[in-house]
């Protein structure tokens, strides 16, 4: 597996001898300071370029970074349209075990994007027409503060949300229920789990992709009752899971707004229990759900 300093040196080598590329910069997890380092690390390298077609069309330039296994063009991808004209990427899986995510932008688009994303780290710019900025940082990634309306439209959404998990569940319909779950649900639980990280940290940090850091700050005990929301598909068992999430949800949600200084709609959530309650009881034969 090749090392750090001999990927940099070719990817830096790579822009200095293309006259079509001008700038490169890194951002994500190894501009990260806070990130934790591991041998699965990518390396997300955007070269600022004054067109981008030409590399489009030389499906061989890419040769040079090394041996691949296999690789994604997501910009290629009809479901997801994208500004090929100004923004083109590879997602490469090389046979040493590294990782190369490589985009080539326009410098209007490297503008914007060193501006925006806090993690950017300018590492070549032979024009010298990007802009100063700071150190690398996740601040732009930081748990932000929810006001008392977005504190109150997330309980709603989960309580509400339960409605047709009940359905699912009393249907059978197992791949739906789950989906209702981990789609609409779960991010729910997760978004006040990590307003109670900011809470505890004064809004300084990022709990990561899919909350994948919010073990530093919260319990051991707090991390395994989110990890036992999760479940297998059956229906015992996603009961038991839902009626996790909404014990964990409502405690979350009771200290947030303790501390906040918020509302919490405690007859919202009442109401939202007592009928997933009366639905997981409700017979296979029932004609109303309330007589």
């Amino acid at each position: 597996m090749r090392k750090e300093n001999e990927i940099f040196q070719l990817l830096l080598e790579t822009a200095k001898s293309d006259e079509r590329i001008r700038g490169m910069y890194l951002n994500g997890s190894r501009t990260n300071p806070n990130a934790e380092i591991d041998i699965f690390q990518d390396y997300d390298v955007v070269y600022v370029v004054n067109e981008t077609k030409s590399f489009i069309e030389d499906k061989a330039w890419i040769d040079r970074f090394g041996e691949r296994l296999f690789m994604q063009y997501p910009d290629e991808n009809e479901d997801y349209p994208s500004d090929k004209d100004n923004s083109y990427g590879w997602l490469i899986q090389f046979a040493d075990g590294n990782r190369i995510d490589l985009t080539v932008v326009t410098l209007e688009c490297a503008k914007k994007d060193v501006c925006e994303d806090k993690l950017c780290k300018i590492l070549l710019d032979k024009d010298h027409v990007l802009p100063a900025i700071p150190d690398a940082s996740d601040e732009s990634h930081w748990v932000k503060k929810p006001t008392q309306k977005q504190y109150l439209s997330t309980c709603n959404e989960f309580y509400w949300c339960l409605d047709n998990v009940a359905k699912g569940l009393w249907r059978e319909e197992l791949s739906y229920t789950l989906d209702m779950i981990n789609f609409h649900i779960r991010p729910q639980l997760l978004r006040m789990l990590s307003w109670k990280v900011g809470v505890l940290t004064d809004f300084s940090v990022s709990i990561g992709k899919s909350g994948k850091y919010i073990h530093r700050w919260l319990s051991k005990e707090e991390c395994q009752r989110y990890l036992g929301t999760y479940s297998v598909a059956s229906v015992n068992d996603i009961w038991d899971a839902t009626d996790k999430m909404c014990n964990l949800f409502e405690e979350t949600a009771i200290w947030v707004a303790e501390k906040l200084g918020y509302e919490y709609n405690l007859l919202e959530a009442k109401n939202c229990r007592n009928y997933l309650q009366h639905v997981k009881t409700l017979p296979k034969n029932a004609k109303e759900i309330y007589p």
